[in-house]
């Protein structure tokens, strides 16, 4: 292993760029067509849930287990059964669950719109008629959250993310002290792109909030409750319990769905609330729809059973993930480990891992992976408005390639964090 670039001199690091180079022209040359840009189950999980497509058939009589026929109208907030599975997932009471369609981003992009519109609670000034509304954003973090925020003109904060989570001091001096701060963006177990879990003393800290806007909402994308990947699983502690103990759940939306735990684009997804907010919430989704898709939800809860059915399924999902995980990583700690030009997460489960290279290197890493064939996602994708101040994080996605392509897009990878760093410290060393 070479020495830390940031120790070599000039005619060095030249020596070491041309060697780069050529092994660079050597990959171009392979006409590679990889893509790691989005954190999409491979074909081979999709097929876990084959059977799904015969748990139902003509010949069954498809009523839910209070006998409600499931091809009717009716359950508007879900089967019985559907809403008793998200809410063992999701760690709260059946009645404090909403059953949606297959997307959880459309349950939230609807909460932001209804709350617009309308407000976030009975004798609320919707969000829309206020003059200023603003959202706290981790970062990195989801790109489609900020999608949402910025889609209807939410002013978007960005809040640094630790290992624990988001800085608290900072969300608490913003909730508790502007009235403009309506929301926060969290996804608290394997956060998306760090696959940091939020600490209990974080969990504590968000439920003893005392927010200057009497509707600051917390959207809780617990989007990888299920998604471990190693032997030591990381545990989130259950907000809505602790939002309970402070009589603070009011401010709280928990948010989930099947997506990469069934059929990504097939799935089910659903949402949780305080009665209250659910009853708000009902007022106006019974003018969005009459019921979503009760089949699918009889054949998701029919397929499963029971949180430990979807528990048992998910340890099928991490023989297939971790080793594109492990490859990858083992990858970085031969070729990229010791030279000083970047640093990973390693996290316990989820679908991605931050991988943050030297300052002002991300979108040429990014720029000369696609010129190499292997697309990633987009440097400053995990920033609101799609700027990285620091231009340093990119979001890795290892779980859609086989595990022939992942190898070669890590060593693509691999190759061209290297290029890109060298490039900068020798203009540095001009420059200087």
């Amino acid at each position: 292993m070479m020495a830390d670039y940031r120790t070599l001199t000039a005619a060095e690091l030249a020596a070491e760029k041309q060697e780069l180079e050529t092994a660079y022209r050597r990959i171009q040359a392979q006409g590679l067509k990889l893509d790691m840009s989005r954190g999409k189950p491979s074909p081979e999980q999709l097929d876990l849930s084959m059977g799904m497509l015969d748990v139902l058939s003509s010949s069954d009589i498809l009523t839910c287990e209070n006998g409600a026929d499931v091809r009717n109208y009716g359950l508007f907030e879900g089967i019985p059964e559907a809403r008793q599975l998200f809410a063992d997932l999701m760690e709260v009471e059946p009645d404090e669950v909403f059953v949606g369609g297959n997307s959880s981003l459309n349950l939230m992009y609807d909460t932001v719109a209804r709350n617009m519109q309308f407000g976030a609670a009975p004798g609320e000034i919707p969000w829309g008629k206020q003059s200023v509304v603003k959202f706290l954003c981790p970062v990195p973090g989801y790109d489609r959250h900020f999608g949402v925020t910025e889609t209807f003109g939410i002013e978007m904060i960005s809040i640094p993310m630790t290992p624990a989570g988001p800085d608290m001091d900072l969300v608490e001096q913003y909730v508790n002290g502007d009235p403009a701060v309506k929301g926060i963006w969290c996804v608290p177990k394997y956060s998306n792109p760090d696959g940091y879990t939020y600490s209990d003393e974080t969990v504590r800290r968000f439920a003893a909030l005392k927010p200057a806007a009497s509707d600051f909402r917390i959207f809780w994308d617990n989007a990888y409750c299920v998604h471990d990947i190693t032997d030591t699983p990381d545990t989130l502690l259950n907000l809505m319990d602790e939002c309970k103990k402070r009589g603070s759940e009011d401010m709280v939306y928990i948010f989930c769905s099947t997506s990469k735990i069934s059929f990504s684009g097939a799935g089910v997804a659903a949402m949780a609330m305080s009665r209250k907010n659910l009853a708000w919430a009902k007022k106006y989704l019974t003018m969005q729809t009459i019921s979503f898709d009760k089949v699918n939800q009889l054949r998701h809860t029919r397929f499963f059973g029971s949180r430990e059915g979807v528990k048992a399924h998910m340890e099928k999902h991490r023989a297939i993930i971790k080793p594109r995980f492990d490859l990858v990583f083992s990858m970085l700690d031969r070729e990229i480990a010791g030279l000083g030009i970047a640093e990973w997460t390693r996290p316990n489960g989820g679908y991605f891992f931050s991988l943050n290279v030297l300052p002002g290197c991300a979108r040429r890493v990014v720029s000369l992976c696609k010129e190499a064939g292997v697309v990633l996602t987009g440097a400053g994708a995990s920033f609101p408005y799609g700027i990285d101040p620091l231009d340093t994080n990119i979001r890795i996605a290892p779980t859609y390639p086989s595990l022939e392509e992942l190898e070669k897009a890590a060593e693509v990878l691999c190759l061209c964090v290297k290029l890109a760093a060298v490039e900068k410290l020798l203009n540095q060393i001009k420059a200087a």
